[in-house]
């Protein structure tokens, strides 16, 4: 809860400050984190992992045989930057190998060559994510980062292709399953468990459709089914900096309907069906894939790596994809809940009184009778609840306006903001297989 009252600190005095790079979703979604996480706190009998938790504190990893999946170079509003490298081990959970310091996007392009600081230093970025580490005294954050202290050693290993080993699994598994998984979840989990989790990478087999209003669309390929059938994705940068290489290679990607593509990525929790790729590797068993070069080792990081022309079958070689005549649709942009989203978001950024409108006026915006139409019976009652609660107030035998109760304010804003939140993401997640969505009403 520590590190969520940080932010909302920040994210409050960047909103008072007019700074550029703040975003009300950002600091709606810090704030009920943060009285989620005291709320969980204060019950009968709180998750231990809530508990007197550094969120950087390294323990004990023991000995551990890593092998490297792909660089992202990190760039934050903040000034920094630098390079991540993806690792997993023999039983295929997640680490990661971190540069990161002041210097923006200059400083991350550089990174991707530097010298990894765990071990003996003749390592660097790039050979880790085509090679890998056996590490004795190993130190691990709880966010999967590994650590470089006095006791860590770590000697070079080769690594291993994309299709064998704890990857070959990843690979083989739907991605309505792995979505599920990563999207589920109810409200009492822990926030910070949850989006690390979320921002666990993926991997799927794919092949490219074409773009769309200005999107790259692509659908999965699942075994024994036809193309068609595919699930479809929106591929989007990981990074639109200019001076980064994930939007110019997702144009070429985008530019050659019909490509078969292995892809590494990142879930995009909160838009439908969408992707963030961070490296690609050919497909096995089919020509009309890339053509690395030997060098690369079977992948290219999407952030550093240059696709070019000679990468790809020759023109007019790649089958027949399928048109793409529109984006996919989008159940989230078209559902009323931005309503919902909408008096939530002016709770905070309005106050209290902005809130009770609705209320004062008899919900004159029709807000309620929207989200009731669409089928959202129980996100219009708790706009209805937190607009009621807004404008409550009690009064004494004078009829003298009393103090409002901060608490019963707190816990419908609460309410309506978890609900949100729930509704929202289980409407993404039917956006990723052929099944009904949730029940969200």
């Amino acid at each position: 809860s520590e590190a969520a009252a940080l932010r909302v600190v920040r994210g409050l005095r960047g909103a008072r400050a007019r700074h550029d790079g703040h975003r009300l979703a950002g600091l709606v979604a810090d704030l009920s984190e943060l009285l989620l996480t005291t709320g969980l706190l204060a019950g009968e009998e709180p998750d231990p992992a809530l508990l007197g938790t550094a969120r950087r504190a390294y323990r004990p990893g023991g000995s551990l045989r890593v092998r490297g999946v792909c660089r992202e170079p990190v760039v934050s509003a903040t000034g920094y930057g630098g390079v991540v490298t993806l690792v997993v081990d023999d039983e295929g959970r997640w680490y990661s190998v971190a540069d990161v310091k002041p210097g923006g996007v200059a400083r991350a392009r550089g990174a991707g060559t530097a010298t990894v600081m765990i071990g003996s230093g003749g390592l660097d970025h790039a050979r880790l994510a085509r090679g890998g580490l056996l590490i004795s005294g190993a130190t691990v954050s709880p966010e999967g980062r590994l650590g470089a202290g006095k006791g860590v050693r770590a000697t070079a290993v080769a690594g291993q292709p994309w299709a064998s080993g704890p990857l070959g699994a990843l690979f083989a598994r739907p991605l309505a399953e792995t979505v599920a998984e990563r999207l589920g979840g109810g409200p009492g989990l822990d926030p910070e468990r949850a989006e690390h989790r979320v921002r666990e990478p993926v991997g799927c087999d794919l092949v490219v459709v074409g773009t769309a209003d200005g999107q790259v669309i692509a659908r999965e390929i699942r075994a024994g089914r036809p193309d068609e059938e595919g699930v479809p994705v929106r591929l989007t940068p990981a990074n639109g900096h200019p001076d980064l290489a994930h939007t110019a290679n997702l144009r070429q990607l985008a530019a050659r309907p019909g490509l078969r593509i292995r892809v590494i990525g990142r879930l995009e929790p909160d838009r439908a069906a969408t992707l963030r790729p961070l490296a690609v590797a050919p497909l096995p068993d089919t020509d009309a894939t890339l053509r690395l070069p030997a060098a690369w080792e079977g992948h290219a990081d999407l952030g550093y790596d240059r696709l070019e022309g000679s990468h790809f079958p020759p023109p007019g070689t790649l089958p027949a994809a399928g048109a793409v005549v529109e984006p996919p649709s989008d159940p989230l942009a078209e559902a009323p809940l931005w309503r919902l989203r909408r008096i939530v978001e002016v709770a905070v950024s309005g106050g209290r009184r902005a809130a009770a409108e609705p209320a004062r006026d008899g919900d004159r915006g029709g807000a309620g009778a929207a989200l009731r139409r669409g089928g959202f019976r129980t996100a219009a009652d708790l706009a209805g609840a937190l607009a009621a609660e807004a404008d409550r107030r009690s009064r004494d035998v004078f009829g003298r306006t009393g103090e409002a109760d901060p608490d019963a304010y707190a816990r419908a804003w609460l309410a309506a903001a978890v609900h949100l939140a729930g509704a929202e993401r289980s409407l993404v997640r039917a956006t990723w297989g052929p099944r009904e969505a949730d029940p969200v009403g």
